[in-house]
């Protein structure tokens, strides 16, 4: 059994108030903009790294991660990138490589939107974790904590933090 924290836009910040919720995790899971190269190491320091750049990445995380990454945890095939689309409007290029792929997770960042989602039509269970920086829109800063035992996905839990610099 794998404890996963899977994360998305940090964009240049590892707030101080996430460190704790990666203690004790396997895999950490980052769906890109990252925005800083000292993050990706911080990161792997902590635990395994699956990471993709994003859009405001510059050549020194792009360097450190790829556009796309596809693996599998225990019996679980994933994919992600960092844009995407959103079911059930992926962009055509995203589409075709799920169908081809078939991965039983995707996920994707970018939108700072949370959405966790099973795809019925892929087989599919689409993650967008959310932004964890606090660069964008959003007032609450998410990640996602879940376990993978075997071929199960579970404990699936939502992380929320007030955003730096925002007032309720």
């Amino acid at each position: 059994m794998k404890t996963i924290i899977c994360l998305s836009d940090t964009h240049g910040l590892l707030d101080p108030r996430i460190l704790p919720y990666l203690e004790g995790v396997d895999e950490i899971w980052h769906a890109g903009d990252i925005g800083d190269p000292s993050i990706v190491q911080v990161l792997e320091n902590k635990a395994i790294l699956k990471s993709v750049y994003g859009n405001i990445d510059d050549h020194r995380v792009r360097s450190l991660c790829p556009e796309w990454a596809i693996w599998q945890t225990e019996e679980i095939k994933i994919m992600m990138t960092h844009i995407a689309g959103r079911p059930p409007k992926y962009n055509p290029e995203v589409l075709e490589k799920i169908k081809k792929e078939r991965p039983k997770i995707f996920i994707c960042g970018h939108s700072h939107i949370l959405l966790v989602q099973y795809v019925e039509s892929l087989d599919c269970l689409h993650l967008n974790p959310g932004a964890c920086g606090k660069q964008g829109w959003h007032k609450v800063q998410t990640m996602l904590r879940f376990q993978i035992d075997g071929s199960d996905i579970k404990n699936m839990e939502v992380i929320e933090l007030q955003r730096l610099g925002v007032r309720s």
